[in-house]
């Protein structure tokens, strides 16, 4: 499979997980129940216009085109990666979740507002101990840490290798 397919179809999944779970939450959690699911993990709906740990509130707009041009910097970057050699279908596959969990989110910026990209992000998984977050946010996270230690323990050159 060519390596701009593996990271497609892995950004599409994700955000197709992500729409299709914010879809769930919107459509349960919108009269303000909680749904408490085991220990501390419970579904309870709410909205962030903001990035991270919701700072910079309102600042969607910005934040949606720094998405953008990071995953698509992210894709060029990876792909020029796997000409050198310097690449893995483990580092496609990684790229693809970061990029699809971003992606999850700008759709939302995209098509819950009233105007491009002024939309806020849905948020529902409450671990109570952590701030809300979702899917694509759990992509995005779990991406960026499996790039972090396959970039720490790859395997570098030794000197009589060069």
């Amino acid at each position: 499979m060519k390596p701009i397919r593996i990271i497609v179809a892995v950004a599409a999944v994700i955000v197709a997980l992500d729409q299709w779970s914010k879809h769930w939450a919107v459509g349960s959690l919108s009269d303000g129940h909680i749904v408490d699911v085991i220990s501390t993990l419970r579904f309870k709906l709410s909205f962030n216009s903001g990035m991270a740990f919701s700072t910079g509130s309102g600042s969607g707009p910005i934040i949606g085109v720094l998405a953008i041009g990071v995953t698509i910097g992210m894709i060029v970057w990876q792909l020029r990666m796997v000409r050198t050699g310097e690449s893995s279908r483990f580092m496609l596959v990684v790229t693809g979740m970061i990029v699809g969990g971003a992606w999850g989110n700008v759709v939302d910026r995209l098509f819950r507002g009233e105007a491009w990209l002024r939309g806020s992000v849905v948020d529902f998984i409450d671990l109570q101990w952590w701030p809300v977050f979702n899917i694509a946010d759990s992509a995005v996270t779990v991406g960026v840490i499996l790039m972090f230690l396959a970039s720490v323990f790859a395997r570098k050159p030794e000197v009589s290798d060069v």
